[in-house]
């Protein structure tokens, strides 16, 4: 009998790497096999939303990488999802002279706090053997990283387009490991949203639309950037915003989470992270518009160091806080 591959052969277990993504800190972590049958729904899904425009300007999200996995990784057999919890309890100031920001980048850059972790679960899986294979990604390549953290029983894909896990919500950062070992996979975990719709009702401006194709059933709300305030306020680069979006912002200048907080997931079973980074850095909870309506470029670079909110340029954020100055 001919010789199994190292990566055909049991050379680490399923719970074994679940340890050990544990101790690098990541608060989740689920398997999912590579079924190309089973990613049908949600390639066709993906393709009815790009069909619809719902991607605004956001042209990197109709790369075919994300329709086919092996694209990304040929020899891919198995993803390795993982979440990390990132709130806070600090909550925002009320009155309309603060601006608001998002609770995801309160604190330091989320790229490099879980791209850390990833790099090391990464390396200490390629240390099991010399034909063990492994790629990470958290939010920076072509991988509907939601999909696959809802395949791997990570959470559910709610109707406002966040995943949301029964033990932190949705405040939570998402990171795979592709990999050619064969693992035990995890269940696909199940839909808890029902029939609630505060996120939907709770929206401004009517970002959370029903998809017709889908009336009725468990998936059947996407979000539409072309109507999404976060969308607006980090990903739009355009001089003005439009009138629909800044007579709603609401005072957000540095993306939204309007459906997040009104989330009785969210209200019930946050929980304050361990992760040190995430603390907030001063200023961040209740900035003043009139501060941000007038940011230089060097009181940016000072305000923003080794943030996620560095994505938001000077310019950008003054144009959404005096946008909300306006709309006051």
């Amino acid at each position: 009998m001919p010789l199994m591959s190292l990566p055909e052969k049991m050379l680490i277990s399923s719970s074994q790497i679940k340890q050990k993504a544990r101790e690098l800190g990541f608060h989740k972590v689920g398997i999912a096999a590579i079924d190309p049958d089973a990613g049908e729904l949600d390639v066709s899904r993906l393709q009815a939303w790009l069909a619809l425009g719902y991607q605004a300007d956001m042209e990197w999200m109709a790369n075919p990488k994300r329709q086919d996995i092996r694209l990304v990784m040929p020899s891919v057999q198995s993803v390795i999802c993982v979440a990390l919890n990132y709130y806070t309890p600090h909550q925002r100031p009320e009155g309309k002279e603060y601006a608001k920001i998002s609770r995801y980048g309160w604190g330091r850059d989320y790229h490099k706090v879980v791209h850390k972790k990833l790099k090391a679960l990464c390396n200490w899986l390629q240390e099991q053997g010399e034909s063990v294979q492994a790629r990470y990604y958290g939010d920076t390549g072509p991988v509907q990283d939601k999909v696959w953290a809802q395949r791997a029983g990570i959470g559910w894909i709610a109707k406002n387009g966040n995943v949301i896990t029964r033990e932190y919500g949705s405040w939570v950062f998402l990171g795979e490991v592709l990999t050619n070992l064969k693992l035990t996979p995890d269940a696909p975990h199940t839909h808890h949203c029902g029939s609630c719709t505060r996120c939907i009702e709770a929206c401004p401006t009517e970002a959370i639309r029903a998809t017709a194709h889908e009336q009725g059933t468990a998936q059947a709300f996407v979000v539409d950037a072309n109507r999404c305030i976060a969308y607006h306020t980090i990903e739009n680069r355009a001089e003005k915003l439009p009138d629909e979006i800044s007579l709603h912002l609401q005072g957000w200048v540095a993306g939204c989470d309007i459906c997040q907080d009104v989330c009785p997931w969210n209200q019930r079973f946050a929980q304050e992270t361990d992760v040190e980074e995430f603390q907030p850095y001063p200023g961040n909870v209740a900035p003043k518009l009139t501060e941000l309506a007038e940011i230089s470029e060097t009181e940016w670079n000072q305000r923003f160091p080794a943030s996620a909110l560095r994505r938001i340029k000077p310019e950008m954020l003054r144009r959404n806080a005096r946008a909300n100055q306006v709309s006051n």
